[in-house]
């Protein structure tokens, strides 16, 4: 008799335990919620990133060459002047353009807030002193311009204002920057290029999109496919700034 109670109570038991684990149990999700849900995290993720982080831009002129060139793609670190060091010579930058904020140039940054910069046939300098040249800077019109007819050769001296920046294209002879219209607002840069993660070789034969038009833009896609081994930049892929 003993023995049968024991049974029953090792048997309750074991129904109670499986009881438990019956209601602890969670229905399993179907699969393409679980993507959806994945999906939804992804590009919650990816707009923080983009609003506060990072911003992705295209380069649309030559006037960063040979540091950037047309076509090429960079991340930009919103928050590298948020904490700590401020915007360094030497830096290349998004900026909002002084004369038209809604438009985004990219310059490097040259002179400082309360440095004095001055060119002489071509060369620059800060303080009294040369400024350093950038590895990838060139002059490619051998031309001396007097001052009297373009600022681009021969400029200044010119005092930075407090709180702004002075900012030239590493393409000195074909750029427009604060040679021209004047230095940066500090509160105009949206932030410092970090490094290229694309870039695409311009080409003005390249067949235009008319979409919706179906011929136009399988045109367009054959076009690209056939042109992406040769057109995309490969050494550029990944170039820090």
């Amino acid at each position: 008799m003993d023995k049968d109670f024991l049974i029953q109570d090792i048997t309750q038991a074991e129904v109670q335990r499986e009881s438990v684990k019956i209601l602890d149990r969670k229905p399993e999700k179907p699969l393409w919620r679980e993507y959806l849900e994945t999906g939804l995290l992804a590009l919650f993720a990816a707009i923080l990133l983009r609003l506060f982080v990072v911003s992705a831009y295209r380069v649309s002129s030559a006037s960063m060459e040979d540091a950037l060139y047309e076509g090429d793609y960079l991340f930009v670190n919103k928050l590298a002047y948020s904490f700590g060091q401020g915007p360094q010579a030497g830096d290349i930058v998004v900026f909002k353009y002084p004369n038209n904020p809604s438009k985004d140039f990219i310059k490097r940054i040259v002179a400082l807030p309360g440095q004095t910069v001055q060119l002489a046939d071509k060369i620059v300098y800060v303080d009294e002193e040369v400024a350093a040249i950038p590895a990838t800077s060139k002059n490619t019109d051998g031309r001396i311009m007097p001052g009297d007819l373009s600022f681009r050769d021969n400029f200044g001296p010119y005092v930075v204002p407090a709180y702004e920046y002075f900012v030239l294209g590493d393409n000195r002879d074909d750029s427009r920057d604060s040679r021209f219209w004047g230095s940066v607002p500090e509160e105009n840069i949206r932030g410092k290029a970090v490094f290229v993660y694309w870039s695409w070789q311009p080409d003005p034969g390249a067949p235009g999109w008319g979409f919706p038009y179906v011929v136009d833009a399988v045109r367009w896609v054959g076009w690209g496919l056939y042109n992406f081994p040769s057109h995309v930049r490969w050494d550029r892929l990944g170039a820090a700034l």
